[in-house]
């Protein structure tokens, strides 16, 4: 009797099967800070992936485990990764540099079976690097074939209150994934992907592996740099990447490129915040408008909106249309708003699926007609186009009027002097809260003066939006992944006065 081929491929069979068929092919290469290269051949990927998945076997972990990584972007984040898969775990990528405090909050809502990192504790076991690399003794053979019931879970985007991490319902399986084909190359053109987040970041841990085992090649960056950035898309000839709006700002504000260096690309797509237009029009002159793609989107995966460049022109400050799903903009009360009105940003995925089970906090209820929300604040135009407003938590209400930071940090971004840009409420004692500016120099010799800036917003900004105090400080606080934590930056702010009128 024959047996019936499997209809699906595990990430841990499809590695084994690239091993054999392509030993010494490199799909995966860290770009490190200097610029050197560090490659990973599908032979010693699968070697080193079956013999820690060994050693995490003799320490519990088993099908459905929790597996957690708190490591910076290297080649055992990747190892650990595939060997958890290989027993069936889930992955909880956590950003490796966080204080223990917060760290042990992430731990003990993970509940991992074991930690990997080479600085943090766990109640359980707990292995570093040089763990890892004592593992190459151990057998490095395939094991029994399992599949991930998740592939990962994943902090929230927010670094405050409760920590909670994102379980979402996929499965550790190679399949044809219809929104990255449609993001994907042209037919015919050899895919070759660059990833700019950290791998502790969704973005940067959902575009790696996933990608190399669908036979992507991928470049990984040890951390942004603009410069770099470009280069490696001009020499590797990267045809897809995804940035956000910070490191679009520094690529945008280099003197020395231009179309040349990014013609490889068919796909650049934005996400993770809103973007300030002029950075838009500065990209839609380096890259074909067709090339350049707009997502909106949460962790939470409950919706996604886009559209090219090709629609900007039409609908300047859109994020793109609803892809497969609905939106709906309500008030505080639930009630539907008219096209044009500010409200909260609720979306309906296909079918009423549920999309995400959150970790360590309850999970969210949809409406009573399927809705969820994040707590974004937009609008839609007549067109059905979505134009984002800001998050709620970060509206400032300063006199009893509401200030949206990212318009301010759009205003502000413009300055030839600001290389980058943040805004956030301070108490006040006569308006509630006060918006206040911090700003990192375009050229630390050369940093722009208060009234300068004062003067600058006033020309752009109605007059209660326009900062109050503003503060310019050599580096501002944002992770790899280009976000910032505003309730830390606002409540170490709360007693400043700089440049105050």
């Amino acid at each position: 009797m024959r047996l019936q081929e499997p209809t699906e491929t595990s990430f841990g069979r499809r590695s084994t099967e690239f091993a054999q068929s392509r030993p010494d092919e490199i799909d995966l290469v860290i770009v490190r800070r200097d610029g050197s290269e560090v490659g990973m051949a599908w032979g010693v990927l699968e070697s080193r992936a079956n013999q820690i998945a060994r050693m995490l076997e003799g320490l519990g972990v088993t099908q459905d485990s929790v597996v957690a990584l708190a490591l910076p972007t290297c080649v055992e984040h990747v190892y650990a990764s595939l060997a958890a898969w290989k027993l069936g775990a889930v992955v909880a990528p956590l950003r490796h540099d966080l204080p223990h405090w917060e760290m042990d909050r992430l731990v003990g809502a993970a509940d991992p079976a074991v930690l990997v990192s080479d600085v943090h504790a766990a109640p359980g076991p707990v292995v570093g690097r040089q763990a890892l690399a004592a593992t190459t003794s151990l057998p490095d053979h395939a094991l029994p074939d399992r599949v991930a019931t998740h592939v990962s879970l994943l902090p929230s985007g927010g670094s405050t209150g409760t920590p909670k991490l994102i379980l979402h319902p996929s499965r550790g399986v190679v399949d044809d994934n219809p929104m990255a084909a449609a993001l994907s190359a042209d037919a015919g053109v050899e895919e070759r992907t660059l990833v700019n987040s950290p791998l502790y970041h969704g973005p940067g841990f959902q575009f790696v592996a996933p990608r190399i085992l669908e036979g992507k090649r991928v470049f990984v960056m040890e951390r942004f740099d603009a410069a770099l950035a470009a280069r490696v898309i001009e020499e590797k000839q990267i045809t897809y990447t995804l940035m956000v709006p910070t490191m679009l700002q520094r690529i945008a504000q280099l003197d020395d490129v231009g179309p040349a260096n990014f013609a490889s690309l068919r796909r650049l797509v934005y996400g993770g915040a809103s973007i300030p237009e002029w950075v838009v029009d500065r990209w839609l002159e380096l890259v074909p408008p067709h090339v350049f793609w707009f997502s909106y989107g949460s962790s939470e995966h409950i919706g996604l909106c886009m559209m090219t460049g090709e629609e900007w022109a039409d609908h300047r400050g859109s994020t793109g249309r609803p892809v497969g799903m609905e939106v709906s903009i309500r008030d505080e009360a639930g009630n539907e708003v008219p096209a044009g009105t500010i409200g909260e940003i609720h979306q309906r995925p296909p079918d009423g699926q549920r999309t995400f089970e959150y970790v360590g906090a309850p999970t969210p209820e949809p409406t009573a007609d399927g809705y969820y929300t994040i707590g974004d604040l937009g609008w839609v135009d007549a067109d059905g186009y979505v134009y984002i407003a800001d998050r709620r938590k970060d509206l400032i209400i300063t006199g009893g009027a509401n200030v949206y930071p990212a318009e301010v940090e759009t205003a502000l971004s413009e300055h030839p002097a600001v290389g980058d840009q943040v805004v956030v409420g301070v108490p006040d004692p006569e308006w509630g809260r006060r918006v206040h500016a911090i700003v990192e120099p375009a050229d630390p010799n050369h940093p722009p003066a208060v009234d300068d800036l004062r003067t600058w917003c006033k020309a752009r900004l109605a007059a209660y939006k326009v900062p109050k105090t503003y503060e310019v400080v050599p580096k501002l606080e944002r992770t790899d992944a280009g976000k910032v934590n505003r309730t830390r930056l606002s409540a170490t702010r709360s007693d400043v006065g700089f440049g105050a009128s």
